[in-house]
């Protein structure tokens, strides 16, 4: 990360700042008496990692912190060594609690490209899936055939027929009364919550202009190593490239995007149009990822709606939303936090004044409790709308087309690979927005 982070307090700067486990601030906290009480003498959950990098350590460890009667139960991940390092890690926050909590002997450490399957054929309850997100949509469907509560991270898919696979599944586990939990993690900050609710209830009036940023410096990249397979080199880059991660308007900024969606209440857009391209980016391990983007999503109404993100070292970071009324107007910044509500004088109308618990841990506390009282929570609409948003922006920047919301979730391109091992695999080209087609 360039030196201009160092003021945000995003999950993946937390995961960073804490090296490969991945375990930040957020993983130490304990669980509340109230819900260690009454979890206590319930029955056990037993949970399974699909991804241990950074993301699924501290996943797994902030589960462990939500429920009493929970235990790690086994682990998957590509990458071997990864697996090791992960339990290394929860270990050592758990303390003492440790040899209860994690019981992942070798028997149910799992690697490789089928290491998910072995995970949901282990006898757990409840997976955790973290692996780049190219993968989600494939892990997710097999996690809801094999009935098993979910917890998955955003976004949900990189392309139309993963997320349509999603759709599908989602309303698989609804029928099954299972929870479906997805990592939009500002959706369960207590201080978004109350200041959305106040737009949403029109405390700025009705919405003229949303603007949401998500600028920043240039992800990690790993050179490549003489061992490495084109697939290895890849995976081992996932952020760069877009089969792995959809680009970073939709791995990253999709939660700029998903708050602006939560601005206009939700409601669907009808088309967007965007501009993005690679300024300051080159090499192999970039891959075909572009590193600026502004997008405009246009609604039946007539609201236009902006969303811009950057990677790119040396400029301004901004992660703001601009929320702009006929009455006043509101601006979100979790980094700093701000969560203001104004008139159109600029006088300050309200102001969230509450405690603002970790959002990380919150997800997992909310999603165990759902568990225990037979009321699943379920994020399916939700997250799939974030993610279809940020997947349009995206293909209408590529293609240098204005690309319609159901035109996005109609196409048929599938990103993924056709053969997912280890051993060649071309350099995805970059893509030349007027030449590039829409498929």
């Amino acid at each position: 990360m360039s030196s201009n982070h160092e003021s945000t307090k995003t999950r993946r700067e937390l995961v960073q700042q804490a090296g490969v486990l991945g375990l930040g601030a957020a993983a130490s906290l304990v669980l509340p008496r109230g819900a260690r009480a009454a979890t206590r003498n319930a029955p056990e959950l037993k949970i399974g990692v699909i991804g241990s990098g950074g993301r699924g350590t501290g996943a797994a460890v902030q589960a462990l912190r939500a429920d009493a009667n929970t235990v790690l139960w086994s682990v998957g991940d590509l990458f071997a060594e990864r697996i090791a390092s992960s339990l290394e890690g929860i270990a050592g926050e758990l303390g003492e609690e440790a040899p209860k909590r994690v019981q992942v002997p070798e028997a149910r450490q799992f690697s490789g490209f089928d290491a998910y399957k072995k995970v949901l054929e282990s006898g757990v309850d409840l997976v955790i899936l973290t692996t780049p997100p190219g993968f989600r949509a494939l892990h997710f469907k097999a996690a809801v055939d094999a009935s098993k509560h979910v917890f998955l991270e955003k976004p949900v898919a990189v392309d139309g027929p993963g997320l349509r696979m999603v759709i599908e599944a989602a309303a698989a586990a609804k029928q099954k009364n299972l929870a479906v939990v997805c990592g939009f993690c500002w959706r369960y900050n207590a201080g978004m919550r109350a200041t959305f609710a106040q737009v949403n209830g029109g405390a700025i009036g009705d919405l003229v202009s949303v603007h949401t940023t998500y600028h920043t410096g240039t992800l990690q990249k790993r050179p490549r190593q003489a061992s490495w397979s084109d697939m290895e080199f890849q995976v081992r880059n996932w952020w760069h490239f877009t089969w792995l991660s959809g680009d970073h308007i939709v791995e990253q900024a999709v939660h700029s995007i998903d708050r602006l969606a939560w601005a206009t209440g939700d409601r669907k857009p009808v088309r967007a149009t965007c501009l993005g391209g690679r300024a300051a980016r080159s090499g192999p391990e970039h891959g075909n990822a572009f590193d600026h983007f502004a997008v405009v999503y246009e609604y039946e109404d007539g609201l236009r709606a902006f969303h811009s993100c950057r990677q790119i070292d040396g400029c301004p970071s901004d992660n703001t939303d601009y929320l702009y009324g006929t009455k006043g107007s509101c601006t979100v910044n979790g980094w700093t936090p701000t969560y203001d509500v104004l008139d159109r004088a600029g006088n300050k109308l309200w102001k969230f004044e509450g405690e603002i618990r970790d959002m990380y841990q919150v997800e997992h506390d909310e999603m165990f409790a759902s568990i225990r009282r037979g009321t699943p929570t379920w994020d399916g609409e939700r997250m799939v709308q974030g993610t279809l948003m940020s997947i349009m922006g995206r293909m209408a920047a590529y293609t240098g087309q204005t690309i319609g919301y159901q035109q996005a979730l109609e196409s048929k391109e599938s990103l993924l690979p056709e053969r997912l091992e280890f051993g060649e695999l071309a350099m995805p080209p970059v893509a030349i927005p007027g030449q590039t087609k829409f498929a």
